[in-house]
């Protein structure tokens, strides 16, 4: 019997294992590429249709060719919808792939010291001192009464002289004056054009100030700067000068007849850049733009008064 259940298990258990089903494999190198994180949030700017590059410089506040090295772009002419462009410096933050920005923790130097019985946020008491025979020396109390003129004669009679305490005056608050608001990348702005002003900002539409002037009025830099633009790319502003004066600021000068600078050079305030005209215009004109981070703001908060 035993010889019998021998020579049987061995043929049981090899049948039991043919009939498993084999475990199947999954290919997860095609899931892993569909289900990367792309680029998106500040920073990151999706293309859309009719975008040109410098078009997104402009409204980015950017050198077009910055943005062209950031994403190792061939040829600025050949960007396509849907494809996603770093528009912001590699070294600013850049939000994780739920939104949130990672910023360091800031970590404090000092640690509180108390008793676990003493309240949270409170000053620990110092260490009472101990005597030779082992008990606690403890400071006498003093008790704490309200002035008054009889208090102040009952401590005088039992302790002699006391010091009166001082009555205390009331608190004058004095207000600084405010500082002048003067940041780092403030500009000393001047008008670009000694022409009339024909047409003011208008948020919903004109996003700049018009000058109405002659063919071959000198147009100048409101600012020191470098020229990050210098052609007839942007459709709207003809021949088109872009100052870029900090990482805050940039100035557009639209519809020139001639211009006189090229990109890469630095300018200084004032200096004569273009010549007016009406490069894809009604009439000559300069249109004047200052952009705040890309964003175009109303010059004449910029400049002085005339």
């Amino acid at each position: 019997m035993i010889r019998i259940a021998v020579a049987v298990f061995p043929v049981l258990f090899l049948a039991g294992c043919m009939s498993q089903q084999p475990v199947p494999a999954v290919d997860r190198s095609v899931s892993s590429a569909r289900t990367a994180a792309q680029p998106s949030g500040p920073g990151y700017y999706t293309v859309k249709r009719g975008d040109t590059l410098y078009r997104i410089a402009l409204d980015n506040g950017q050198d077009p060719r910055d943005i062209v090295n950031w994403n190792n772009i061939a040829n600025p002419s050949a960007i396509k919808e849907g494809q996603i462009l770093r528009v912001a410096p590699p070294g600013a933050a850049e939000p994780s792939a739920d939104g949130a920005v990672a910023k360091p923790i800031a970590i404090g130097s000092g640690i509180e010291s108390r008793s676990l019985d003493q309240p949270a946020g409170s000053t620990a008491a110092p260490m009472p001192a101990i005597t030779q025979n082992g008990s606690v020396k403890r400071e006498p109390r003093v008790g704490k009464e309200p002035y008054s003129d009889e208090a102040y004669a009952r401590l005088n009679k039992a302790g002699g002289d006391v010091a009166k305490p001082a009555e205390a005056k009331p608190e004058v608050k004095t207000e600084a004056a405010p500082a002048a608001a003067v940041g780092p990348d403030d500009v000393p702005w001047m008008w670009p054009s000694s022409a009339k002003v024909s047409a003011p900002y208008n948020e919903s539409g004109n996003k700049g100030l018009d000058f109405a002037g002659k063919a071959g009025d000198p147009v100048l830099a409101a600012g020191e700067g470098k020229v990050v633009y210098a052609g007839s790319g942007l459709r709207g502003f003809g021949e088109l000068v872009i100052v870029k004066h900090n990482a805050t600021y940039l100035s557009a000068y639209a519809h020139n007849r001639k211009i006189l600078v090229k990109e890469g050079q630095q300018v200084s305030r004032g200096q004569k850049i273009a010549e007016m005209g009406n490069t894809d215009a009604d009439s000559v004109k300069l249109h004047f733009e200052i952009r705040k981070q890309g964003k175009p703001v109303d010059p004449a908060l910029y400049l002085p008064k005339r």
